[in-house]
């Protein structure tokens, strides 16, 4: 297949991601000082079984990880931090609907969220993690089980391609397919395994929030939410028109009222996934059309990236 477009994704390109997974690191490499650390642990921190070290108390810390000895012996709260489980399931659920099916930017959003879930992929079975998914969209979802291969990796970047080759602007999209995605989420993943949302910026409805509540109890959450600039800003284009199954719609983008009212709305969805992430302790890492994918992932997990002397 050829390269992408930047319109439709194609398998070769998912399977060429693997060859960034060094340019950022998602995972740390293993510790020389202890073996109980496993083959992996993870900047994405989790409630594991193997017990890593003790540092200050910080804002967002869980209470229940306090170490009450080391607290009352230093006078200063202390907590404990914990080792990701080996080879916990890495669950990959991706968005591929009509609402992703747009960008101004450098690609549309369907692109960028299939290249994410392939990085994320690649990365996790590097690592000797068992990874799975779900793409989901338009009234369908495709689910891939957990395993350490391969295989099951290519399996679910086949199901991507094919769902986002498909997409077009006249799909009818599911009320709330973010929602019951996540409810079959529940339904099939076990304790402590790490789930990857990568989904449209808009699809957070009060469902998907309740689902991402009860299923941050049991599993880490990791939430991707992808937009594009025109998602948060209309320009000063004068009269547009847009048109979509019958109906048509017309905006005077001249109207600085209108402008204002669109830039709220987006500002409040921005709000609402902070504020979701902040509630469930959870990590978020918005992504956007109008920047390479890889670069911004990298500014997330290594704000500070040493340079090294020559």
């Amino acid at each position: 297949m050829n390269a992408s477009d930047g319109i439709r994704v194609t398998l070769s390109e998912l399977i060429e991601m693997r060859h960034r997974v060094r340019e950022i690191q998602l995972f740390s490499t293993p510790s020389q000082r202890s073996p109980l650390i496993g083959l992996h642990h993870s900047k994405l921190r989790g409630r594991g079984v193997d017990f890593d070290q003790v540092r200050v108390y910080q804002a967002g810390d869980d209470v229940r990880t306090i170490d009450w000895r080391v607290t009352a012996r230093t006078q200063e709260p202390h907590t404990k931090l914990f080792h990701e489980e080996r080879e916990r399931p890495i669950f990959i659920m991706v968005e591929q609907s009509c609402r992703l099916f747009f960008g101004s930017g450098q690609m549309f959003k369907s692109v960028m969220a299939a290249q994410a879930a392939a990085l994320i992929g690649w990365s996790a079975l590097g690592h000797n993690d068992r990874v799975g998914g779900l793409v989901f969209g338009d009234n369908e979802h495709y689910e891939i089980k957990p395993r350490r291969s391969k295989q099951s990796l290519l399996q679910l970047l086949n199901r991507l391609v094919r769902v986002n080759q498909s997409l077009n602007t006249e799909s009818r999209p599911e009320a709330d397919a973010l929602g019951m995605a996540l409810r079959r989420a529940r339904e099939v993943l076990r304790p402590g395994s790490l789930v990857i949302v990568i989904c449209d910026e808009r699809a957070l409805t009060e469902g998907a929030e309740q689902q991402l509540s009860l299923l941050s109890r049991h599993c880490d959450l990791l939430m991707l939410p992808i937009s594009d600039p025109l998602d948060h800003a209309l320009p000063a284009a004068g009269l547009l028109r847009f048109a979509e199954r019958g109906a048509q719609l017309e905006l005077d983008t001249l109207n600085f009222d209108l402008r204002q009212a669109y830039k709220a709305q987006a500002e409040a969805r921005i709000a609402r996934w902070e504020l979701l992430a902040q509630k469930l302790r959870v990590l978020l890492m918005p992504l956007s059309t109008q920047s390479e994918m890889v670069e911004q992932l990298r500014e997330y997990l290594n704000p500070q990236r040493p340079v090294k002397k020559q």
